[in-house]
């Protein structure tokens, strides 16, 4: 009964066991680089079948109370033609305060119901439509053209932008690390990493000969001076055998950021029929999260498959990977000016020690 009995509580404690290291392995690689990808992807498609569901039915509802008013006008204009209304100057009162009446319910439409025509909004909270909204939510871009009409799409939005905006920033923080190094491996590569060792070693290795010197000297002074950067010195030496130490100059960073909104403009321009120059105020609005939302892409007939909008989808990515790349630029941007405080720091230094 004894063996039974630790035997079972083997198998219970080898099964709780497997679940907590499956869930902490699940947690692990959820949070892991490919794992926020899809955590953010994952994140946008639920986002746009949730505001499908909060915000299709409501614009139908607008679209029915227009048509109500557009048919109430007529009947109106058509009863106060067929009735016994022989005088001119009634017939004109009874017209204009009906006509009145129609536009200003038309202008309600608009500006309260975000109502902009029966041909206009047919696919506005498509699957599509929605995907790149819930994407400007969660990158704070924010275009405007789109936003929900009811309460429970603000307050699902408030909601969203909550749990969404810090998702977005871990995605961008780990994407663009490892954006970072792969781009500095390769330009370690490109570069010539073992014979280029001013632009790729921290500190200029003749720093070095003054402490030689000091040395040979004997001088105590120097021997204190020697000891203040001999760990500097040999951090700098192991620094220089890695290619994650070495810095990118800040003008292939922006020569990157120019060349990814011109790709991309000239992408857009030939699909949207945009003009190249406002094909590259979109794309450089949209990946600096500004989002005036005064131009975006549109729903074309024969672009889409399935149902699904291929230039949304293709704007989505772009923006995705932009925003990444725009964050590994900034962290590439980032290491080399700290390096060049660094290094001028360092200089001033030795020069007021060789001094004294």
């Amino acid at each position: 009964m004894e063996r039974r009995s630790r035997s079972a509580e083997r198998r219970h404690r080898t099964w709780s066991y497997k679940c907590k290291e499956f869930f902490r392995q699940f947690i692990a690689f959820m949070f892991s680089n490919i794992g926020i990808i899809g955590l953010v992807v994952g994140y946008t498609i639920a986002g746009s079948f949730m505001f499908i569901a909060l915000e299709k039915d409501a614009y139908s509802s607008r679209l029915d109370e227009v048509r109500r008013i557009r048919n109430q006008t007529a009947d109106t204009l058509w009863s106060a033609t067929c009735c016994d209304v022989f005088e001119e100057p009634m017939w004109k009162n009874i017209v204009h305060t009906e006509l009145l009446n129609f536009q200003n319910g038309i202008v309600n439409e608009v500006l309260n119901h975000g109502y902009e025509g029966e041909k206009a909004q047919t696919n506005r909270w498509s699957f599509s439509g929605s995907f790149l909204y819930s994407l400007s939510v969660i990158t704070t871009i924010g275009y405007g053209n789109v936003a929900p009409r009811t309460e429970w799409g603000k307050l699902a939005t408030i909601v969203y932008a909550i749990a969404g905006m810090p998702l977005f920033l871990l995605y961008l923080s780990n994407i663009g690390d490892i954006l970072a190094k792969s781009f500095k491996w390769i330009y370690a590569k490109c570069h010539g990493f073992q014979g280029c060792s001013k632009c790729l070693t921290k500190y200029p290795e003749n720093y070095r000969y003054p402490h030689g010197e000091q040395e040979q000297e004997g001088d105590e002074e120097d021997g204190e001076r020697e000891a203040e950067y001999s760990d500097e010195d040999e951090w700098s030496s192991d620094a220089g055998n890695d290619p994650q130490t070495i810095t990118v100059p800040i003008t292939l960073c922006l020569a990157i950021m120019v060349g990814y909104v011109c790709s991309g403009a000239m992408l857009f321009s030939k699909w949207e029929n945009w003009l190249f120059l406002d094909a590259s105020y979109f794309c450089f609005i949209s990946l600096s999260t500004i989002g005036f939302g005064d131009i975006v892409p549109k729903d074309k007939e024969g672009t889409s498959f399935r149902g699904v909008e291929l230039s949304f989808i293709f704007c989505s990515m772009y923006l995705m990977l932009g925003m990444a790349l725009i964050a590994m630029c900034f962290n590439l941007m980032q290491e080399e000016v700290v390096h060049k405080v660094r290094t001028c720091g360092q200089v001033l230094k030795r020069i007021i020690l060789c001094r004294r």
